[in-house]
């Protein structure tokens, strides 16, 4: 059912800036005395020395676990064992989109209160309450709604601007579906993705534009940023439309093609190594094309995501452009999820198999006559 209500989610506090890894103990202390933490395990022995002692300081009980780098049903239940016989108070997730979403099924599933700490800019999954759950290998199960959404985000800048630059340049990628899913969802009137589906209010609209404009204003001075290992204004601010911005669009204004062609993505096993903001901007370029977008539009999503390096074709997100793979996505994006369906006309397979096919022959040819003209890219996938 189409709701004719309107409605609008987000996190209870959103703090950002160098150094807040250090006062995480003092923001757990708000909501109890004993502190469950999810790390991921590429950060763990590091988060752990820098946090540890603080919470030793302030008398909280700290009790952290490794993520095994999965958010499926298995996971989830060992993690579940490990926090009942702790009895812990707040759980606190640490790290990227599956850590995070983890902690929250952790949150939600026990009705605790929630800190999500991530630790890069890849995503816009940390401020919805929304867990994207995948199978033991890796691919799509469903999105998990949860009843409410984070108590506290916490970004601390200074270790942003040290996570590797391919998952910051991955977060525009996630960033950069929001406006154009945000205005598919406007012209068909589709509900969002707070609790069971409500019209969007102007205030996401505006978020969802305000997010496009950041990423194309600041996009690429961010990028040299993290490159230089240097926080500044423009890195503030993609921070930001990444996470804060990109989050509160796509689940108040809700999620379209882009998505839906990620998920389709996910059925090839070659495309797992792929960060998923890198297959959401290919299934941007598929969005545009399927909704027949102005020439202008294209170019400027086009030049954007290749100064900062984002994939416009299949073979940089290691799919060969056959006919058995297009149709593989295709069925995965228009057959097996609904998020295409937000779309403002009917959308079948083959009009996805289509728009598939022709963005990639678009992508490949953008990507051949720049390179003709010698316009570097030198950011390495």
């Amino acid at each position: 059912m189409v709701s004719s209500s309107r409605a609008f989610a987000g996190p209870m506090r959103y703090i950002q800036g160098q150094g807040e890894i250090f006062n995480l103990a003092h923001y757990a202390s708000i909501y109890g005395s004993k502190a469950f933490v999810l790390i991921d395990a590429f950060l763990f022995d590091e988060i752990n020395e820098k946090i540890e002692p603080r919470f030793e300081e302030d008398g909280i009980a700290y009790r952290s676990l490794c993520f095994s780098g999965e958010c499926c049903t298995n996971e989830i239940e060992r993690l579940n064992d490990e926090l009942d016989a702790f009895q812990g108070d707040v759980v606190l997730g640490i790290g990227g989109g599956k850590t995070l979403d983890t902690a929250k099924m952790l949150s939600a599933t026990n009705h605790l209160p929630i800190i999500i700490v991530p630790t890069s800019a890849s995503t816009d999954a940390p401020t919805s309450a929304l867990s994207v759950l995948y199978s033991d290998k890796g691919e799509y199960v469903k999105n998990v709604k949860h009843s409410r959404n984070a108590d506290l985000i916490v970004m601390d800048s200074g270790i942003i601007v040290k996570a590797p630059l391919r998952l910051f340049v991955a977060g525009m990628g996630d960033a950069l579906a929001t406006y154009f899913e945000a205005e598919a969802n406007r012209r068909s009137a589709h509900n969002n993705l707070v609790g069971t589906g409500y019209q969007m209010t102007k205030t996401a609209y505006a978020i969802s534009e305000l997010c496009y404009e950041t990423l194309m204003q600041d996009g690429y001075s961010a990028k040299i940023a993290v490159e230089n290992q240097v926080v500044t204004a423009a890195l503030e601010n993609v921070i930001e439309a990444n996470t804060l911005m990109s989050g509160l669009g796509f689940e108040n204004a809700g999620l379209s093609c882009a998505h839906g062609i990620h998920a389709g993505l996910t059925a090839l096993p070659e495309t797992h190594p792929y960060y998923h903001g890198e297959k959401v901007a290919f299934g941007v370029l598929c969005q545009l094309v399927l909704e027949n977008a102005d020439e202008k539009t294209l170019l400027e999503v086009m030049e954007f995501m290749y100064r900062i390096n984002l994939p416009l074709t299949l073979k940089e997100i290691g799919v060969e452009p056959t006919q058995e793979n297009i149709s593989t996505i295709a069925f995965g994006t228009a057959v097996d999820n609904k998020l295409i369906q937000s779309e403002p006309f009917e959308v079948t397979e083959d009009l996805v198999f289509a728009a598939i096919k022709v963005a990639n022959d678009i992508g490949t040819k953008y990507l051949a006559a720049t390179r003709k003209q010698g316009v570097k890219n030198d950011t390495k996938r």
